[in-house]
């Protein structure tokens, strides 16, 4: 028997304090699809784990005095007190503490970079591998779903309407906290289906569509109304809906979704894309189920990501999946340096996917108007540049081609220009993003909030709730609610 068993008494109170020693070294594995099956569909990749694995990662962690994981957390989760809750089988209890701070546990423990946040924190991870917060948090979402454990509060209307702009993570839970609150809530969203990134952005065998619908149901019977197809900017403007609309506030919570190219030549050829185009026909417009979905994407047979983010890897993993034979993530650095989650990028090459590192583009070359090559670079790495990576330098005399008959571009996102265009008097920074005060989100313009990628640029889901929440607080405390 394991010493970490050992060490408990037949009532599963802990007979003697849990240490270093007498816990299991490594994180409890979690079921997967085998690579060569998974490629092949779009079925999620982690299975998730049972009750036996929960209780047995649960007792990895050390309830801490000085939990150093919560303050990692960017919406400040009681992690110690929802794991001790997990241990004790209590899985309800475990929930309500997750969503006191967190909404939405099944979508942030499945797509939440916890290995830079909580998870990087964790005193256990300073001599073995850490505990699995993410895989634990996942697992009490998805129990709460699977038992219907949300409960819808009782409320209070307090004459007070609130607009948001975008149904993005940022979006979605400020409106949860103003609707809790009393506040009419209207989200409007420009996609024909309310989720933002969370729907366009991660393909189904990361996230699959059903846990965020589920989310916003939940929202809809909190009496929060979602208006889809609604462009803010062009239908109506954010002082429109202020001054002749009737809303007492608005929350700004558009995402940055104005994609980003290198600016070398060829980019104008047909075959060449944006990470956004593509993820959003395959994840939104369902086109890995044509022709069920009558959203087409004809790759051919090489395609190349240029990047190696998160957004990347989605890219390429969903470019397999949809046939192609040769898949390849360009990328100026070493893998090294890659921002994107070792998770990700495990699976990639499980799956297949081909890395050229230390590469960059530098054309790219077409025949009857497709782009058929790409030309290439070697880099190497030379001192730091201002993110603290190692810049990459080209090595001369070193370019290369590579087939291809599609090239997607990941190299991040810009924030889109339509809501500063028509909000006069609304401040932006260098970079085109909305300015905001850090405590409350208010922008320069009074009454409008913001927060999210609009304001930070690309970042995580977890840091847009963070500051959705902090948004709706400011609102209240704006409107003298709180």
């Amino acid at each position: 028997m394991p010493a970490h068993e050992e060490a408990r008494d037949l009532g599963g109170i802990m007979s003697e304090k849990k240490t270093i020693k007498t816990i299991q070294p490594t994180r409890t594995p979690i079921p997967e699809q085998p690579a060569e099956v998974r490629r092949t569909n779009f079925e999620e990749v982690a299975l998730g784990y049972r009750d036996a694995h929960a209780a047995d990662e649960s007792r990895r962690c050390l309830q801490c005095p000085k939990p150093l994981c919560v303050p990692g957390c960017p919406v400040g989760i009681d992690i110690p007190a929802f794991i001790k809750a997990v241990e004790e089988g209590d899985f309800k209890k475990a929930y309500v503490i997750l969503t006191d701070a967190n909404l939405l546990p099944a979508i942030c423990g499945r797509v939440c970079p916890q290995e830079t946040q909580c998870e990087a924190g964790c005193i256990v991870g300073k001599k073995l591998e850490p505990v699995a917060i993410g895989r634990l948090e996942r697992f009490v979402g998805d129990m709460a779903l699977k038992n219907r454990w949300v409960e819808i509060p009782r409320i209070t209307p307090n004459g007070k309407k609130v607009a948001i702009v975008g149904s993005g993570p940022a979006g979605l839970t400020c409106a949860a906290d103003l609707a809790k609150a009393g506040c009419e809530v209207v989200i409007y969203e420009a996609l024909h289906v309310p989720g933002g990134v969370l729907m366009y952005g991660i393909p189904e065998f990361r996230l699959p569509k059903e846990i965020v619908q589920q989310e916003i149901d939940t929202l809809r019977k909190m009496g929060v109304k979602i208006e889809v197809d609604r462009i803010i900017g062009k239908i109506f403007t954010i002082p429109e809906l202020i001054h002749e609309r009737g809303f007492d506030a608005v929350f700004v919570g558009t995402g940055a979704g104005f994609p980003k190219f290198m600016g070398i030549p060829g980019e104008s050829l047909n075959g060449v894309l944006s990470s956004n185009e593509f993820l959003t026909r395959a994840n939104l417009m369902k086109a890995y189920e044509f022709p069920k979905y009558d959203t087409p994407v004809d790759m051919g047979e090489n395609v190349a990501v240029i990047g190696c983010g998160n957004t990347a890897m989605d890219a390429a993993r969903i470019a397999l999946r949809l046939g192609a034979k040769n898949v390849y993530i360009v990328y100026r650095r070493s893998e090294k340096e890659s921002p994107a989650r070792i998770e990700e990028l495990h699976h990639a090459m499980e799956e297949g996917v081909q890395f050229h590192w230390l590469t960059a583009p530098v054309a790219l070359h077409g025949e009857n108007g497709w782009v058929a090559r790409m030309e290439n670079i070697k880099m190497e790495l030379g001192e730091p540049d201002d993110s603290g990576r190692r810049r990459p330098v080209p090595k001369e005399g070193s370019n290369y081609f590579l087939d291809v008959d599609t090239v997607i571009y990941a190299l991040g996102t810009k924030a889109n220009p339509i809501i500063a265009q028509t909000t006069p008097g609304l401040n932006l920074n260098k970079w085109g993003y909305i300015e905001v005060d850090s405590d409350t989100q208010m922008t320069s313009y009074p009454g409008v909030f913001a927060g999210g990628d609009i304001v930070t640029g690309s970042a995580t889901v977890i840091l847009a709730m963070g500051a959705g929440r902090r948004a709706a607080a400011g609102i209240l405390s704006y409107l003298k609610l709180n």
